[in-house]
């Protein structure tokens, strides 16, 4: 049973979300929790090295070209049930007031209905989710119990 002064906040199937750190403001999200992880759309992944450095380049929702010289591969199974090999970016993501520093995955989403997927990884002991609403922008759970 949930207290009172529970810090879960309630979010719905659908959330729009922001990437503060990458300047990118309220996307709308699919919120998944048959997804273990976080994937975000991307296009462009370019693997470069400067001097003895790998660089990571891509493009998210916006045209510009994001770059990171720190990020992971990770081999994680798509929508489809395949094991694909994909790199993995720390940043911080905004649901509601929450900010939470994660991990998420670059992968091409063009022909998914959502550019950004929250997985229960990062739901995890943060939020509820009520699979009749959309965009509550993470509700406090007080004003439900009382």
């Amino acid at each position: 049973m949930l207290q009172s002064n529970s810090k879960i906040k309630l979010i719905g199937r659908r959330e729009f979300v922001s990437f503060p750190l990458l300047e990118i403001n309220k996307v709308e999200a699919k919120i998944d929790t048959g997804a273990y992880t976080c994937a975000i759309h991307c296009n462009n992944i370019v693997l470069k090295t400067e001097g003895n450095k790998q660089i990571l380049t891509f493009q998210l929702l916006d045209d510009r070209i994001y770059r990171f010289e720190e990020f992971t591969r990770k081999k994680i199974k798509n929508s489809g049930g395949e094991m694909e090999e994909r790199y993995i970016i720390k940043t911080l993501i905004t649901i509601g007031r929450k900010k939470i520093k994660t991990t998420i995955s670059l992968s091409d989403r063009e022909n998914m209905r959502y550019p950004v997927l929250i997985g229960r990884r990062l739901l995890k002991g943060k939020f509820i989710i009520d699979v009749s609403l959309i965009y509550t922008n993470g509700l406090s759970l007080n004003t439900l119990l009382k």
